[in-house]
């Protein structure tokens, strides 16, 4: 998490990171823990050279191999959720991303940096999706939160 997050501030204006969590494994419990966070950035990029050559360069970079199997193990993975309030549906790009709605690390990641945010294409606002959950599988992780802001050269997130 810590070099995906500097190797993309090396890129990209990091406006505010929530807070880290670790959660269960999606799909396969035979692996371990993930860490989940959501990061506010800046960028000039379109949103498929986003995703496609900044966060999927950062991925390779950090030995993540793609497979077939979606819930298979990585070291890491980035994903693109939200692009200003464009709204996109192709094969390659879905944004919002629809799993916002059904994973709670996401809902919650997301409320820390921008509870009213409706989410464009919906009347959801970000911080109703986001009481829905239970934090039950998610444990915040605090400490590591404050180094990695820390590392990144501001100490607060920015909503």
């Amino acid at each position: 998490m810590r070099a995906a997050l500097l190797a993309l501030a090396g890129q990209e204006e990091i406006v505010a990171v929530s807070t880290i969590y670790r959660t269960k494994p999606e799909g396969r419990r035979d692996q371990p823990d993930f860490y989940n966070c959501v990061v506010e950035i800046k960028t000039g990029k379109m949103p498929e050279e986003l995703k496609y050559q900044v966060l999927r360069g950062i991925e390779a970079g950090l030995g993540r191999q793609r497979i077939s199997d979606k819930f298979a193990p990585r070291t890491i993975d980035l994903d693109l959720m939200l692009y200003d309030n464009l709204i996109v549906d192709t094969d390659r790009l879905v944004l919002p991303d629809p799993e916002i709605s059904s994973r709670s690390f996401l809902a919650v990641c997301l409320s820390e940096l921008a509870p009213d945010l409706i989410l464009p294409g919906t009347n959801s606002r970000v911080a109703d999706l986001s009481a829905r959950f239970s934090l039950d599988n998610m444990q915040p992780l605090e400490d590591y939160t404050a180094r990695i802001r820390n590392d990144l050269h501001f100490s607060e997130r920015v909503s």
